[in-house]
């Protein structure tokens, strides 16, 4: 497994890994770098002087001709590819991408890189600015690193100082608050043929629901439901997750209702490498959202910063005059409606523990500096050989300062499959923010009700 080497960034970074790992708040010197030298989340606010152009508060306004209603048209559609890495300049370009990117683009003779100019267009709402900037100085890891003291809401550690930090950025970023969205799935086989599988998501944060408690289930982040609305034969199965911050106290809560049996259950397997639903064997449960649930099975090391070409402003991917057929392609998914830019990412490596099990014995994150969202995952299998990649299209939804993902992609480069969830191309309301929600609307009892077909 050979790894590229990262460049260091701030002070604090080398100072930290220097001294191993760091679970305190950092000072108020160091949070008020914060809306200065960083942005108010905590990426670098200058740009690299050539390719990478400074931050300036992102895209906070929606381009004309967008309607409010959901259905997002592309803000650049002048931008022009600048070039494209495929088989021929692969290796030119080798220290910029993953190995997993590489092992695509050399697997595939049609899968490249379409490179656009870099544009930094990720913009939070200031309530989630401003409460990075409290939790900078008060958000600590607890020992163990599986569970987090004084936080309750937002990014926990916009100065990072381990990796274990920077993956929490990603499991807690800003999402809406309270969200639904109606999508498709697919999992073509090796030469293309797929059917596809309909979802109806719901994600509400604890702090977002209508009956907030502080005081109760505080050991909750956040609520998912999610029912199959197709085909037939899986339609009215919902999966119900209240996920807990600190999984090893108490494990994540999750029941499945079965339709056919008109039954509530436990479902315990849903976690770690417990199979994704719908997904022929093709996704973990922490594949989900590139990854989410306990991070205590690996060690986290912070290799350090770097400049990558990654997916960003994927607005092609949304397009609603696409078929799934224009996109979905034996092999990866059609990269003519790709678009990738240089960005800064935070590189971070999971090792399986010893002693620990699980399917994925060290994982590769990079993570956007800009919106602390995984873009790229290189999963290695315990041979130590490069067996999936997971590339996150992400585009920011500019009507609700939100940075969010088009779809997300994972490939199997030894059996030639993949998987491709959260098109919305051919689906109805596809994503609604600021839904109401109370909390009794996430109970086990309430399963029933959502799975009636």
């Amino acid at each position: 497994m050979k790894l590229n080497k990262t460049l260091f960034i701030s002070g604090i970074l080398a100072a930290t890994l220097a001294s191993g790992s760091a679970y305190a708040a950092v000072s108020q010197q160091e949070a008020d770098k914060l809306g200065n030298s960083l942005t108010p989340i905590g990426a670098e606010k200058a740009g690299n002087g050539d390719t990478i152009p400074a931050w300036d508060g992102g895209m906070t306004s929606s381009p004309s001709g967008y309607k409010n209603d959901g259905i997002y048209i592309n803000p650049f559609p002048d931008d022009k590819e600048l070039f494209r890495i495929d088989q021929s300049n692969v290796d030119q370009y080798a220290d910029k991408l993953s190995p997993g990117q590489v092992k695509m683009i050399k697997k595939y003779d049609d899968y490249f890189i379409p490179v656009y100019k870099t544009r930094r267009t990720a913009a939070y709402p200031q309530s989630v600015y401003d409460l990075a900037k409290e939790n900078a100085t008060k958000t600590n890891l607890i020992p163990s690193g599986n569970g987090m003291e004084n936080y309750a809401d937002g990014i926990p550690f916009p100065v990072p100082q381990n990796g274990l930090e920077v993956i929490w950025n990603h499991i807690t970023r800003y999402r809406g608050g309270s969200v639904t969205r109606n999508v498709g799935q697919v999992t073509p086989t090796a030469d293309g043929n797929y059917s596809v599988v309909r979802f109806q998501d719901e994600l509400t944060w604890r702090v977002a629901l209508a009956d907030y408690n502080p005081d109760e289930d505080q050991n909750v982040l956040f609520y998912f439901k999610q029912a199959i609305t197709g085909p037939a034969r899986l339609a009215g199965n919902v999966l119900l997750v209240h996920e807990t911050i600190n999984q090893v106290k108490e494990p994540r809560r999750a029941w499945v209702y079965n339709a056919g049996q008109r039954r509530v259950r436990r479902a315990p397997q849903v976690a770690y490498d417990g199979p994704g639903t719908a997904a022929d064997g093709l996704r973990t449960s922490d594949n989900f959202d590139m990854y989410n649930g306990s991070p205590d099975r690996y060690d986290w090391e912070l290799v350090g910063k770097k400049e990558m070409y990654i997916p960003y402003n994927s607005y092609e991917l949304v397009d609603r005059n696409l078929k799934y057929d224009q996109i979905v392609k034996a092999g990866h998914i059609n990269q003519e409606l790709t678009r990738y830019e240089l960005h800064r990412v935070w590189h971070v490596r999971a090792t399986l523990k010893s002693g620990e099990r699980h399917i994925y014995a060290t994982r590769d994150f990079y993570v956007d500096e800009d919106t602390w969202q995984a873009s790229v995952i290189d999963h290695y299998d315990g041979r130590g050989e490069l067996w999936r990649v997971a590339e996150a299209h992400a585009m920011q939804f500019y009507d609700h300062n939100i940075p969010w993902y088009a779809i997300e992609v994972l490939y199997d480069t030894l059996s030639g499959r993949y998987i491709a969830l959260g098109l919305t191309n051919e689906e109805e309301n596809p994503y609604q923010f600021g839904v109401e929600r109370n909390s009794r609307e996430y109970t086990p009892a309430a399963l029933r009700r959502a799975g009636t077909r």
